[in-house]
């Protein structure tokens, strides 16, 4: 899954349209309505059009136009190309675009926690040490909040 910008062009044999226009084209029945995973409110509601494009290849993947819509904003679109198993049913090309936000959440985690964004590196060696030991220091954080969970609440004035 890659997220594509409005303009990127996308070539179906002998046209090439942008990915924008594309959509802009699909009927309203290409649209559905699918959750794009849990948010901290709850699920992420959006309507999604999932396109096959191109002839499946040798290996039998399919590369897919796969656009989300913005319910109380129908004007706001995002864009991303998928290739995979031409048989991916279109809910899980979904959930799989829906783990952005996890993994963009990740990211943030360990640029605040674990240093990963405050390198001053002059070689690739140096940048590579640096960004191991701050994703496996990122990665000890995660296996330690799993086997955590959530804490407890006291209450105040209860000791044990």
């Amino acid at each position: 899954m890659l997220a594509v910008p409005s303009n990127q062009p996308l070539f179906d044999g002998q046209t090439r349209s942008a990915v924008q226009a594309v959509a802009a084209a699909f009927p309203s029945a290409a649209w559905q309505r699918a959750s794009a995973g849990a948010g901290t409110k709850g699920p992420r509601w959006y309507d999604w059009a999932v396109q096959p494009f191109g002839p499946v290849d040798e290996h039998g993947w399919q590369l897919w136009l796969v656009v989300r819509r913005h319910r109380e904003r129908p004007e706001e679109h995002a864009y991303y190309f998928a290739r995979g198993p031409a048989h991916t049913p279109a809910a899980e090309l979904i959930r799989v675009a829906g783990t952005r936000w996890a993994v963009e959440e990740c990211l943030e985690l360990g640029k605040g926690d674990c240093g990963l964004d405050e390198y001053e590196v002059r070689t690739w060696t140096g940048w590579h040490r640096h960004v191991t030991l701050s994703l496996w220091a990122l990665a000890v954080v995660a296996v330690i909040r799993a086997r955590v969970g959530k804490a407890p609440v006291r209450k105040k004035g209860v000791s044990r």
